[in-house]
């Protein structure tokens, strides 16, 4: 993969990042903690006595053309504004029958069929998003999709992660947990 950026999502009771609510969407959920720890890098010290670490590496963008990408990059905000003081984090694990696919079929189901990044346009730069890939790193998820917003757009947010969840893309997903966290002072 190159030069990894690597980042694990440590789940326990270290973290700035409080646990309002853990949901299975699809498949087993994961153990209830307290916190959530968000750390960069290869070979950083992880917080002890954690439930769980989720691992993904950010990289190209694999489904999305040029213009969307340069569309993408123009409206959205990066992470970590003082605003957004609400997060989520999402996992998904996508089906074998995904996997199959080439990625002119994944493409077409993606966005032609699904309009994954149309929805996705439409609540920016309300939602800022960051995609970190499990698969090529042998992570039990696929995905792992990390949003940041301001309180006022939570119903933004569910509107936005519900439309996309009734989608020909959604048809592949076999495991989703939705979490809900609010950074803490």
């Amino acid at each position: 993969m190159g030069s990894v950026h690597l980042t694990s999502f440590v789940g326990g009771n270290a973290g700035p990042w409080a646990v309002d609510r853990i949901d299975a969407v699809t498949g087993p959920s994961l153990a209830r903690v307290g916190k959530v720890a968000v750390i960069e890098g290869v070979g950083a010290r992880l917080p002890p006595d954690s439930a769980w670490v989720l691992r993904g590496a950010v990289g190209p963008e694999r489904l999305t053309t040029r213009e969307e990408l340069e569309a993408l990059a123009q409206r959205q905000q990066p992470l970590g504004l003082p605003t957004a003081t609400r997060a989520a984090l999402i996992p998904i694990a996508k089906s074998q029958a995904w996997w199959q696919l080439s990625s002119e079929e994944q493409r077409v189901i993606f966005q032609d069929s699904s309009q994954h990044i149309s929805i996705g346009m439409e609540y920016l730069p309300a939602v800022a998003r960051r995609l970190y890939h499990g698969r090529d790193l042998d992570e039990p998820f696929d995905f792992l999709t990390w949003f940041e917003f301001a309180p006022e757009h939570d119903g933004a947010f569910d509107q936005l992660v519900g439309r996309l969840r009734t989608t020909q893309e959604w048809s592949y997903v076999i495991r989703e947990v939705d979490i809900r966290l609010r950074r803490e002072a």
